[in-house]
């Protein structure tokens, strides 16, 4: 789990297509997928660069990044095809 960075993920909202997306996008290798489903690599959290990739392409509301160390959330923002 991440000290400075926590990502959750609603599982229901993320289609696999969109979850294949997510893994090749970040460039820290956060995500991964596990029977068909997006998982993030816990020890992987705190090297989120914040560069949004991931909340451009997930549906809406289905990605949450929070700073920690600031007390602020970033929320996916892509529409819900």
């Amino acid at each position: 789990m991440g000290v400075f960075i926590q990502i959750e993920v609603h599982q229901a909202d993320i289609p696999l297509q969109t979850a294949e997306q997510l893994v090749s996008l970040c460039p820290v290798e956060i995500f991964t997928i596990s029977g068909q489903q997006l998982g993030v690599q816990l020890d992987h959290e705190d090297e989120c660069t914040l560069c949004e990739l991931c909340l451009d392409a997930a549906p809406a509301g289905s990605l949450i990044i929070r700073k920690i160390y600031k007390k602020e959330e970033l929320i996916s923002r892509a529409a819900k095809a």
